[in-house]
């Protein structure tokens, strides 16, 4: 079976799901490609080889000139809920970039699409589809070391080198909290398997901080069962990188199991999983969950796995509700200087 895909945002971002994503999914077939921007639809054609037929200014007047099963939208996070709906109100299933919404209340529209059209709304949470990160669940889910006591979460990033005012990054809204920490919050659901109930986040930019808002943070998160997770994050740390994933520490009951992963790209090179036993010294190496496809290849191969068997997916718009209303949470903490509840 193959699925017609119609392509919307043509930014860097964009044009790197055209040149090593989609390829890697050979059950989809990209149709068209959408960019409001005239030069964007020129670089795409000039760098992808993306012919000019197949270029559009509207996703309404792909829609008209292509048979499509299904929609990709990587655009700016504002268009990806407008979007999604005016795809799934013309029949076809959706992949969004995260976060699929601006707003919850935008984010529930779309749910409420998706349901009356009967329409996959799919949030690319690439993340997840990692070999740590579902080894790391899979320990947490078996009580692989007793129940679960208290978590860690360290992400550690060097993103200040260019001058202030010349980086559309510097001036992104939250851009660790929207941008980046979704991703944490998102694999903090999916580990833990509970849902969060409150947040608090104390904004720690340093003096040397290029970023118009929160470039760095340490958020407190108390889930279900009262597990707190404590995560740090930073876009301006001048200390050892880690991995895009994180480093993640989790305490059990007869030990700790430590995982990190996604050292640069989809691909996973850096994929950790070590277990330590209380009563013992040094530290055991897990084997790794095979997955055959890694990262926004694992999102997209979830969209096609959906729409044949018509199954509803674990990154659902409705599944994902949970990671944007904890996103929301801490950002309103961020803000308030209080906690907030998700």
């Amino acid at each position: 079976m193959t699925i017609r895909l119609i392509h919307v945002g043509l930014g860097g971002f964009g044009q790197d799901w055209e040149r090593r994503r989609l390829p890697q999914v050979p059950e989809v077939e990209r149709v068209a490609c959408v960019d409001p921007e005239p030069a964007m639809l020129a670089r795409a054609q000039q760098r992808l080889g993306v012919p000019a037929e197949d270029c559009f200014g509207s996703l309404a007047e792909a829609l008209e000139a292509r048979e499509a099963d299904a929609v990709l939208i990587t655009t700016p996070v504002d268009g990806h809920a407008p979007l999604a709906i005016e795809a799934m109100r013309a029949g076809k299933h959706v992949i969004t970039e995260k976060p699929f919404a601006a707003s919850l209340d935008d984010a529930r529209e779309a749910i409420k699409v998706a349901d009356e059209t009967g329409r996959i709304l799919l949030v690319s949470q690439n993340y997840r589809y990692q070999p740590a990160a579902r080894t790391a669940a899979k320990l947490i889910a078996e009580e692989a070391l007793g129940p679960l006591g208290g978590v860690r979460v360290d992400f550690r990033k060097w993103a200040n080198d260019k001058e202030p005012g010349t980086n559309k990054h510097y001036r992104l809204h939250h851009p660790l909290l929207f941008d980046m920490a979704i991703h944490h919050f998102d694999l903090m659901r999916f580990i833990l398997g509970r849902e969060a109930k409150s947040v608090f986040t104390q904004v720690t930019d340093p003096p040397w901080s290029r970023f118009v808002e929160e470039a760095s943070a340490t958020v407190t998160v108390t889930f279900e069962d009262d597990l707190v997770v404590s995560y740090r994050g930073s876009w301006v740390s001048p200390g050892e990188p880690t991995t895009w994933s994180g480093d993640w520490h989790l305490e059990c009951e007869q030990g700790e199991i430590f995982w990190t992963g996604r050292s640069g790209d989809d691909d996973a090179p850096h994929e950790v999983v070590r277990l330590r036993h209380r009563a013992e010294r040094g530290t055991d190496d897990v084997e790794l969950i095979k997955l055959d496809r890694l990262g926004r290849a694992g999102s997209l191969t979830a969209l096609v796995e959906a729409i044949e068997t018509g199954e509803e997916p674990e990154t659902s718009g409705r599944r994902n509700l949970g990671t944007l209303a904890l996103m929301e949470a801490a950002a309103r903490s961020a803000v308030s200087g209080q906690v907030e509840q998700v």
